[in-house]
């Protein structure tokens, strides 16, 4: 298997509680473990500012042009109730740490 070549950040404020995210983080997860491509996904949450997140490591960046065109995709801000839409930032993944 190759190594992953892009990694994707997500970000966003919820009108949610922490634990009501957190319940939406585990109902979505099933949906994400079964994406093609996706090597990995955190879920994150940054106390300082309020805002939760994804952090996803893929194969290709084909897939994450294919997930980023999906149903799943285009439901964050509606299933986190967020605030604004997500901020999404691509990186291409330059080397990694650790094989």
């Amino acid at each position: 298997m190759s190594e992953p070549t892009h990694a994707v950040h997500v970000r966003m404020k919820s009108h949610l509680s922490h634990d009501e995210i957190v319940a939406v983080m585990k109902e979505r997860a099933p949906e994400f473990r079964a994406l093609e491509g996706l090597e990995q996904k955190y879920y994150l949450h940054d106390p300082a500012t309020g805002e939760y997140g994804g952090f996803y490591v893929w194969r290709s960046l084909a897939d994450v042009a294919e997930y980023r065109e999906s149903d799943l995709a285009g439901s964050i801000a509606a299933a986190y109730q967020g605030v604004a839409a997500p901020e999404i930032t691509v990186y291409e993944i330059v080397m990694p740490l650790r094989t």
